[in-house]
């Protein structure tokens, strides 16, 4: 079978070995690449491959939901995984940026409660304790100060204070919940986190143009409250964990060199807090 992408090497033994075709072109994500295709009956896939270990969780995470508000693990190799591909036209993302933020974020709430429901089954083991999304702030916001020393501070509390903790997505936002058609809205991309479940609220508050939300302080907090009210979540605590969400991002931005916008998020949030 040929492969008519400039990623035949990466691609190519997996389309062979699972009677794949191409779809499509190739997506470069941060730690893989994503390749559309059609399986042998004709259904629309995703071929992702060039993952490491670090990604162990997420698909453990996967196979756990067993298509139940998420897509389907359909293949599991060495490196490489063929998922169910969601095709549907509708973005959430769309809807949030015409303006509407409330419809999206009760889909987004909605998915969150199925994701988070007890199982069967128990979790995987392979799950990573949430704690690690913060490995590093506490020594940069030592040599920074200010408002990081106020996320660095608050993620100890909120980490020690953990409540109703379970499987997390851990980026479950308007992009990572997609259109499946006659399956209803599907979650991609998981982390893989365990931890209390406020988290997977908080990242979906702040989103879809994050931090640019922070131009809009009044809309963020007015956010905030719905998703508190609707998921049935103490808004205080879901203030901490978008505080600390932000703290952990500036982290991420300052490693890479970068402007770290995301603690304008922190700063609307502690005077939410404080106020």
């Amino acid at each position: 079978m040929a492969v008519v992408t400039p990623d035949a090497a990466l691609f190519g033994p997996w389309l062979e070995r699972w009677a794949l075709a191409p779809d499509g072109e190739a997506i470069a994500g941060t730690w893989a690449k994503v390749l559309p295709v059609r399986r042998r009956d004709g259904a629309p896939g995703m071929l992702k491959a060039g993952m490491t270990t670090a990604e162990t969780a997420a698909l453990d995470l996967l196979a756990w939901w067993d298509g139940d508000g998420a897509v389907r693990l359909l293949e599991r190799g060495d490196g490489a995984v063929l998922m169910e591909r969601a095709a549907g036209d509708r973005s959430l993302a769309a809807l949030a940026r015409a303006g509407d933020d409330e419809g999206p974020l009760r889909i987004l709430i909605a998915a969150a409660n199925r994701l988070h429901a007890a199982r069967a089954a128990p979790p995987p083991h392979a799950l990573v304790p949430l704690a690690t999304r913060f490995d590093g702030l506490e020594t940069v916001a030592a040599a920074h100060g200010g408002i990081l020393q106020r996320c660095s501070d608050e993620a100890s509390l909120f980490l020690a204070t953990a409540e109703n903790e379970r499987p997390l997505h851990g980026d479950l936002w308007h992009d990572n919940l997609l259109d499946g058609g006659p399956r209803g809205w599907l979650a991609i991309d998981p982390k893989g986190f365990i931890g209390e479940r406020t988290f997977d609220f908080a990242i979906m508050t702040t989103t879809p143009d994050y931090p640019g939300i922070a131009g809009e302080p009044d809309r963020l907090i007015r956010r905030a409250g719905f998703v508190a009210e609707k998921a049935g979540l103490d808004r205080s605590r879901l203030l901490r964990a978008i505080l600390i969400d932000a703290g952990a991002y500036a982290v991420w931005s300052l490693s890479g060199g970068h402007p770290p916008d995301a603690l304008a998020i922190a700063e609307i949030a502690a005077a939410a807090l404080d106020a």
